[in-house]
């Protein structure tokens, strides 16, 4: 398989199945075993899987193993509508023209990763990112460390194919949602979907005007609760005692 296993309506998989994904994920071989048969070979694979979420939910211990998640809704673009109408009309008519049409585009593209592999051996980030990272998982109550480190390598990766060496805050930005966003637990009375309040959290940690608005809201309340302390209570009471009934002091 090259390293990628595909896996459609992956929520579905007998729980068999996903016992042996999870054991050949984690020892890095597989055993198959039949009548007559039994064969171990290395099994190191990238997961990729598709499902409908409506129609269940995936296991804890294998939805922890995909690095990261997407959600993919109708296309609403007309433009877009349309070229993708063309190309599979296109496809059905001349599969190898239409093949041949793309082979450039696919060419520069494969030579692009293939660049950003060879790059990410020299990309770097700095220890003020990484902690960030960490902070925004244990805000989060991100299970284990697996969240942490597909977020690490994430940036790097997107920083390496962009052709750059130096990881940017933007780039946390850009991949911290989609690595996070199904590691969180779900609440079903929760208004804000995980994605949003994985944003939410970022723009608290790391955007100066929030963090101000934040930080006056609470030197307020602080200030609120300290005056109230003082006037409910007349001076030299200690602490405890009772102060007499509202509006009893004049």
């Amino acid at each position: 398989n090259r390293g990628i296993l595909y896996v459609d309506e992956v929520n579905l998989l007998d729980d068999g199945l996903v016992d042996v994904v999870l054991d050949s994920a984690a020892s890095g071989v597989n055993t198959v075993e039949r009548e007559g048969v039994s064969v171990v070979h290395p099994a190191k694979f990238i997961m990729i899987g598709s499902g409908n979420p409506a129609e269940g939910e995936l296991r804890p211990q294998l939805l922890d193993r995909f690095g990261l998640s997407t959600q993919v809704s109708t296309l609403m673009d007309k433009e877009m509508r349309v070229q993708m109408v063309l190309d599979r009309m296109a496809y059905e008519a001349d599969p190898d023209a239409l093949v041949a049409s793309a082979k450039p585009a696919q060419d520069k593209l494969m030579q692009k990763l293939m660049e950003a592999r060879e790059r990410l051996k020299k990309v770097t980030i700095s220890e003020e990112l990484q902690i960030l990272i960490s902070d925004i998982c244990s805000r989060l109550d991100v299970d284990g460390l697996r969240g942490d480190l597909v977020i690490n390598r994430a940036a790097k990766a997107l920083c390496a194919y962009e052709g750059r060496t130096k990881v940017e805050l933007s780039d946390i930005e850009r991949v911290v949602t989609p690595c996070l966003n199904h590691r969180l637990r779900k609440d079903p009375l929760d208004p804000i979907d995980n994605g949003t309040k994985v944003l939410l959290l970022f723009k608290r940690l790391t955007d100066p005007e929030v963090q101000r608005r934040e930080e006056e809201a609470k030197r307020k309340k602080e200030e609120a609760a300290k005056a109230a302390a003082s006037g409910a209570r007349p001076t030299g009471a200690k602490a405890g005692a009772w102060g007499g009934l509202p509006g009893g002091r004049r």
